[in-house]
């Protein structure tokens, strides 16, 4: 799904394109929506998105600030733990990589100017 993402392809997307293309959309190829998630995938995304950000200027994002997570593992009632923190854990992960990326672009990017 966040493949999906990064890439623009939505469900939306794949059917104007196999539309267009004049083929029809194979099951194997359709991008998941939200709606084809479990809920606990859905509950570790939002309270991923409503944690805070740590980030500094030299360094980009370093991750999220976990401070209120038991607030949210309260509000959405989460009972698979491990499973949720994973989730969380592949998330932050993910950020961090596209954060660090994104810098050393940028850097690459003065270097060649100067």
């Amino acid at each position: 799904m966040f493949l999906n993402l990064d890439t623009g392809m939505t469900r939306d997307r794949y059917f104007t394109m196999m539309e267009q293309l004049g083929q029809e959309p194979k099951d194997n190829e359709i991008p998941p929506d939200w709606e084809d998630m479990p809920e606990i995938v859905i509950h570790a995304v939002n309270t991923y998105n409503m944690l805070g950000d740590r980030v500094f200027p030299e360094i980009g994002f370093t991750g999220k600030d976990y401070t209120n997570l038991p607030y949210y593992i309260d509000l959405y009632g989460v009972t698979d733990m491990e499973f949720f923190l994973e989730l969380l854990s592949w998330l932050d992960s993910r950020a961090i990589k596209k954060s660090s990326e994104q810098l050393r672009k940028e850097y690459d990017k003065l270097k060649r100017k100067k």
